[in-house]
C-alpha cells in the first residue's frame, strides 16, 4: 500500500515538472513572437503638387485731397466711377466688383503728427475690391492699371494695406490623389529599408495624415500655390 503511494506520488510529481515545463516553453516562445511582432519602422511620405489659385481678391485704392469736405467726396465719387468703367470695359463684371467706405482725415484736427502748414485739409482714400473666380482675366487686367493713372485716378496704398490675395479653395478636391501619394512614396522607403536591414516589411501598425499645407509658389508668383502633405506610416518588420 505504502509502495503504491510513492509511485502514484512520483507520478504525480513528474507530470507537474513535465506541465510546467512546456507552459514556461510555450510562454517563452510567445513571448519570442510577440518581440518579433513589435518590430517596426516608422517612414515619412511627402506629396506635393502645384495648383492656379482659383479665387483672386484685387483691392484698388486711390485718393483725393481738397480743402472742401463736399469737394473730396465729388472727387472720390468721379475717380470712383473711372475706376468702374476701367475694370468693366476689361471684362470684369458688376458681381465682381465692390466699393468700400471712403476714409477721410481731417488734417486741422489732428493733435498729433500732423504738420500745421498741409497743403490740403482734408485727405481721403477710397478702395474699389475685385472678388473673381477668374485668375489669369483679372491678372491681365492687373497689366493695364496705368490707364486709370493717365485718366486722373491716384493710385495709393502700401503694399500690406493693397495686397492682393490669390486663394485656393479646391483642396478636398485634390486630398485623395495626394494622401494616396504621401502613402506610397512612405511605403517605398519602408521596403527600402526592409531590404537594407534583412526584413520582411509587414502591415501597417498605425498612420498619421500631416496637416495639409499651401502657399505660394514664390514671391515673384503668389497665384500658383503649392500644396504640401507629410504622412506618416508605422509598418511592422519580420525576418
Amino acid at each position: 500500500m505504502q509502495e503504491n503511494n510513492n509511485r502514484n506520488l512520483w507520478i504525480l510529481g513528474v507530470s507537474i515538472f513535465l506541465g510546467l515545463s512546456a507552459l514556461g516553453f510555450l510562454l517563452s516562445q510567445a513571448a519570442i513572437t510577440f518581440k518579433e511582432y513589435e518590430r517596426t519602422v516608422t517612414v515619412k511620405g511627402l506629396a506635393e503638387e502645384e495648383h492656379l489659385a482659383d479665387i483672386v481678391i484685387w483691392p484698388i485704392q486711390f485718393s483725393e485731397a481738397s480743402n472742401q469736405l463736399q469737394d473730396i467726396y465729388t472727387s472720390l465719387e468721379g475717380s470712383t466711377e473711372k475706376v468702374k468703367t476701367f475694370l468693366k470695359n476689361h471684362g470684369i463684371s458688376d458681381e465682381e466688383i465692390s466699393v468700400g467706405t471712403p476714409y477721410v482725415t481731417d488734417k486741422s484736427a489732428q493733435r498729433y503728427g500732423g504738420p500745421s502748414d498741409a497743403e490740403f485739409r482734408y485727405v481721403a482714400n477710397q478702395t474699389v475690391t475685385v472678388y473673381s473666380e477668374n485668375v489669369t482675366d483679372v491678372r491681365d487686367v492687373m497689366n493695364q492699371l496705368s490707364e486709370l493713372g493717365k485718366q486722373g485716378v491716384t493710385l495709393s496704398g502700401d503694399e500690406y494695406q493693397v495686397r492682393t490675395e490669390y486663394l485656393f479653395t479646391r483642396l478636398n478636391e485634390i486630398k485623395p490623389q495626394m494622401i494616396e501619394a504621401a502613402t506610397k512614396e512612405a511605403r517605398a522607403v519602408a521596403e527600402k529599408f526592409a531590404e537594407d536591414s534583412n526584413s520582411q516589411l509587414g502591415k501597417i501598425k498605425t498612420a498619421y495624415q500631416g496637416q495639409f499645407s499651401i502657399s505660394p509658389r514664390d514671391n515673384n508668383n503668389p497665384h500658383i500655390k503649392n500644396v504640401r502633405v507629410v504622412s506618416t506610416v508605422v509598418y511592422y518588420l519580420s525576418d
